[in-house]
């Protein structure tokens, strides 16, 4: 999935400003004084934000976020839409009965409201018909952001039916973002956001159910992927010499935990992991996230999985921990596969210990050795064991689905607002 997206490190194409393009070649940074989003010059200011920082002529690309087939034929635009929603769209969904549930007033399929109502994501979009009415400015892509993100805890219906929803009126987000060419330090806050949003989705919809998600989750997944490399070149875009954002190390940890999956390992379009080392900032490398992450990586690849489990369960945010999550099971696999190959026959291994080790419940790891192939058993003196030496250790097709939560306090306190 990864190997379909740009390679999320790259210098932004175009000038941006005399400051930030000077600055880009020289990376020069601060990192001692970090602010809460942005620390910029004093002379920004929140009116000028959107508009001094829209990249001139095609700077940025308006392709920004690639969410839009013919933008470089797309006029430029500045949105005039005061809604979440077209007035034309929804008044055309309600004829259609095209409204998501969460758009419906008091239920009816056929009819909804400017506070309920919003824009779909549209893969065509023709440039003849096109107007500013049709295009959200800033203040009002913020707002609906922040709509979104307080649907995401819903529990009126199924976890799938909301992040579906979200899913879609974000990408539409994005799209109006593109449109007009916006890549100040307000955009990068929602993008950030955004990228919060994919990383919990993937972690809630492992535990879902159903026919569809799988799909749900790889298309969250290209998302993430895509909304991540959008983010590397707005962080890139903003980048002056007295400037940085506090996230922006975390984020960039993100990128580096996605690849700990077979499936994303390796090259990125070409490009393989340490070459993108090697284009992040120092400072960003140094940091305690980046560091964080690359311990994991060595830990994973290395097979180590004692140092793997424990790093995680005292030191990963909740977000690196939503990422993560995926290979813990891979781990774990490693660690009864050590156990049973090398343990003494005469001598069960005790689950406790094991399950202590793995940080799993009792009860979650006999059936974790269920599902491998392994039996367990109970010694004289009642006590759940491991015999080892087994023989029919087996890898299912497809890996473990069921995922054994790390047992962690920690994580347990930890709660996450977008």
């Amino acid at each position: 999935m990864a190997g379909r997206s740009q390679p999320p490190y790259r210098r932004p194409r175009g000038n941006f400003s005399s400051s930030s393009s000077s600055s880009s070649s020289s990376r020069s940074f601060q990192p001692s004084q970090p602010s809460r989003k942005f620390k910029s010059h004093p002379t920004n200011n929140a009116s000028s934000d959107s508009n001094n920082n829209k990249t001139s002529s095609t700077n940025l690309d308006k392709s920004i976020d690639g969410d839009i087939d013919d933008i470089y034929n797309l006029p430029s635009l500045v949105g005039t839409c005061p809604f979440m929603c077209p007035v034309e769209e929804r008044e055309k969904r309600e004829r259609l009965r095209d409204l998501a549930v969460f758009e419906r007033l008091y239920g009816n399929p056929r009819e909804s409201s400017p506070s309920l109502a919003v824009k779909k994501f549209c893969r065509t979009i023709s440039a003849k018909t096109l107007q500013d009415s049709d295009v959200r400015p800033l203040s009002v892509l913020e707002d609906t952001l922040n709509y979104l993100c307080n649907l995401l805890d819903s529990t009126e219906h199924p976890f799938e039916v909301v992040h579906d929803f979200i899913f879609d009126r974000m990408r539409s987000i994005r799209q109006d973002l593109s449109m007009q060419n916006i890549s100040c330090s307000r955009v990068v806050s929602m993008y950030e956001r955004m990228v919060k949003f994919h990383i919990i989705s993937q972690h809630k919809l492992r535990r879902c159910s159903g026919s569809n998600i799988s799909s749900l989750s790889y298309l969250n997944m290209e998302q993430l992927m895509k909304a991540l490399a959008t983010l590397f070149t707005l962080y890139e875009a903003n980048r002056t010499s007295q400037s940085i954002f506090e996230n922006e190390a975390e984020f960039f940890s993100f990128y580096v935990l996605l690849h700990l999956d077979s499936k994303t390992q390796g090259t990125v379009k070409g490009e393989t992991l340490s070459l993108w080392f090697r284009r992040v900032p120092s400072h960003i490398m140094k940091s305690t996230e980046m560091n964080f992450a690359r311990k994991i990586l060595r830990y994973f690849r290395l097979g180590f999985y004692k140092n793997f489990i424990h790093i995680t369960e005292s030191e990963a945010s909740y977000l690196q921990y939503c990422i993560i999550e995926p290979s813990i099971n891979e781990v774990r696999a490693l660690a009864i596969s050590c156990v049973n190959y090398g343990g003494y026959k005469p001598q069960p291994f005790p689950l406790a210990a094991l399950s202590k080790l793995l940080m799993m419940k009792e009860w979650d790891l006999e059936s974790f050795c269920n599902d491998s192939g392994l039996q367990t058993s109970v010694d004289e003196e009642g006590n759940s064991c491991f015999p080892t030496k087994q023989t029919t250790l087996i890898h299912p097709k497809g890996g473990l689905h069921k995922y054994y939560p790390l047992e962690s306090e920690r994580f347990e306190r930890f709660s996450v607002v977008l």
